[in-house]
């Protein structure tokens, strides 16, 4: 029973969900810690660097993170190597290119005397190292994704997370640092992880010699939509964020009272993110394979059983939401209460379709139709945008900002579902039939287990 057991958790899926609760848990445990650390103003500098922060690695990442899990999901090791150092190659001239022109829009900045928010300068200040500095652990996670090692991005991510949050709670006990002390801790908690990968020759950069330019070019050809699919799925999440700080009435205490009930969102989708990492390289082996039949089922499975998971899980949120709210946000966001409420619980909403949005994307890739997939995303996020812009600065209300983000996704699903037709044939009662099916196995395998 014990082998049993343990063989479970050995699973690919498991590994990635566990890998993701694990990231996702200390996460918020930063979060926690530095609601409590920075007051509200401070906190929303670190909200909207974090955010652009995200968006611009999204940018990078997306040149080549779903290049390399498609193509080095190879079995043949010369071909994989080839790909891993064609990415870490388009990585390093991507962060030179950051370098310069964020350093050079710093300089006008100060030459100019320019008034920006604080997480804006924060940003141009300290981004170009930390691109530098992530660049490596990045690259060896989407290449372990390809190869399904999920133990070893476990690992990684471990690496990644851990002696931060250790930091954290020293300042929060004892230290009370200020945010650029603490935006230099960040930095060096990303770049010790890259040195330790960098020596175990898990990045690419010893087989940069490997990758001719056909190999970069095909990484580039698949790189530019797939690039564009994720800034613009980022955008979808952080141009919230991105314009509520340009507002002048919400600015960065705006910022950081919308940032807690959508970091409770982010943690209802931890499965999602997990299972649409263990799907990707399955879904995309499938697809090379010409495999269409097995390619739908799991297309069903995933969608289904990830809806159907979220359906429960989202309505206990909504009636625990005044507890989680003040979990994560402590005694100074009381007086906000019934507004955080309000925001939390359309986000509760958006979080049940997200899983039906997500997957459409994915199977989209894997099937090497990545420009289709962008053209949904670019959709939603022009939808997005101006629906924020019009929620800012017209009813200068966060619960519509929240409420577009719903509008978005309900877009957002039917150009998906578009799109994957014109490839597959795709029916929708599949999804809910395929979804119980699994849960019901899931049930059968306990079972065995248990004895």
């Amino acid at each position: 029973m014990i082998k049993k057991v343990i063989s479970l958790f050995r699973e690919k899926n498991i590994l990635s969900l566990t890998t993701s609760m694990l990231v996702a848990l200390i996460g918020l445990l930063n979060f926690m810690l530095l609601t409590r650390s920075l007051d509200k103003a401070m906190f929303g500098e670190w909200v909207l660097f974090i955010t652009i922060s995200t968006f611009v690695d999204m940018l990078r990442f997306g040149l080549t993170s779903n290049a390399l899990i498609r193509f080095a999901s190879n079995e043949d090791p010369a071909i994989r190597e080839k790909y891993l150092g064609a990415s870490y190659k388009i990585g390093l001239l991507v962060v030179a290119v950051c370098c310069i022109v964020l350093w050079f829009i710093l300089g006008l900045v100060y030459l100019f005397n320019l008034n920006i928010d604080g997480g804006y300068r924060l940003f141009l200040i300290y981004y170009p190292l930390l691109a530098l500095f992530n660049l490596s652990w990045n690259n060896s996670v989407s290449y372990f994704q390809a190869l399904q090692k999920f133990d070893r991005v476990l690992y990684i991510r471990l690496l990644t997370t851990l002696p931060f949050l250790l930091l954290l709670f020293i300042n929060y006990s004892l230290i009370k640092a200020d945010i650029s002390t603490i935006l230099l801790v960040y930095l060096g908690c990303n770049m010790i992880p890259s040195l330790m990968i960098f020596y175990r020759k898990w990045d690419g950069l010893m087989h940069m010699k490997s990758a001719d330019k056909e190999s970069t070019k095909e990484m580039l050809r698949f790189g530019k939509f797939s690039m564009g699919t994720l800034v613009g799925t980022n955008l979808l999440k952080s141009a919230d964020t991105i314009i509520i700080g340009l507002s002048p009435i919400l600015g960065s205490v705006g910022i950081a009272l919308y940032a807690i009930p959508l970091k409770l969102t982010d943690l209802l989708s931890i499965p999602l993110r997990s299972f649409s990492i263990a799907a990707y390289p399955r879904m995309s082996l499938l697809s090379q394979k010409n495999d269409m039949q097995s390619f739908k089922k799991l297309f069903y499975t995933y969608s289904g059983a990830i809806t159907l998971m979220f359906i429960p899980i989202a309505i206990l949120c909504y009636l625990l939401s005044n507890e989680f709210i003040a979990m994560l946000g402590g005694s100074a966001y009381t007086n906000e209460m019934p507004l955080l409420k309000n925001i939390f619980g359309i986000f509760i909403f958006y979080s049940v379709l997200l899983p039906m949005d997500r997957f459409t994307g994915v199977a989209l890739d894997s099937l090497n139709k990545p420009k289709f997939n962008f053209h949904k995303v670019l959709i939603m996020t022009v939808a997005n945008i101006i629906g924020n812009i019009v929620a800012v600065f017209y009813f200068k209300s966060l619960e519509y900002v929240a409420l577009v983000t719903v509008l978005f996704t309900l877009i957002g699903i039917i150009a998906g579902y578009y799109y994957l037709n014109k490839i597959v044939e795709i029916k929708m009662k599949y999804v809910f039939l395929e979804g119980v099916c699994f849960y019901r196995n899931i049930k059968s395998e306990i079972k065995k287990i248990t004895g």
